[in-house]
């Protein structure tokens, strides 16, 4: 039985994904380019171009994230990080990529999916007064796991 349980909650999660993928696909947030080459070998690792918005900091800037799902998707968020060169000068991204954002951390919920992430992303850039890193980025560095979802995040409003 817990295999079958198993093969349904797979078919389920990749069903998800190939349902995100068409949407995105057809109907993509303004600046935001799946690069479906990836996909071609892998559904559950996504590459995504991301142009700064007009009027921006980032205004004419190029970035790519990678945003990598795993089978309990969309109950967990997907590992989400920029790539390197392709990553913006930002207060929460840090040097490796990671991106403190909450939604891909405790404000996740099974509703969003990887057009909100984008839609949050770019919101994130765009409101960006200045360009620098984040505060803590080489402390960060010395010690961060090879993946963002193992670091414990301290949100601006976790100290309030």
């Amino acid at each position: 039985m817990g295999g079958a349980s198993h093969a349904y909650k797979e078919m389920a999660f990749l069903k998800r994904l190939k349902k995100e993928y068409m949407e995105l696909k057809k109907s993509p947030p303004p600046g935001v380019v799946l690069d479906d080459s990836v996909l071609e070998n892998n559904i559950t690792n996504w590459i995504i171009h991301i142009s700064g918005a007009e009027g921006t900091l980032y205004s004419g800037e190029q970035f790519k994230l990678n945003i990598k799902f795993n089978d309990k998707y969309p109950f967990d968020s997907p590992q989400v990080t920029f790539i390197k060169p392709y990553l913006p000068v930002h207060p929460h991204v840090y040097s490796n990529g990671h991106i403190c954002l909450s939604i891909l951390d405790r404000d996740w919920s099974p509703a969003l999916n990887v057009s909100s992430i984008c839609l949050s992303i770019l919101s994130m850039l765009s409101s960006c007064t200045q360009k620098v890193k984040p505060d803590d980025d080489s402390m960060y560095m010395r010690f961060a796991p090879s993946n963002p979802k193992k670091t414990t995040w301290v949100f601006h409003d976790d100290s309030v």
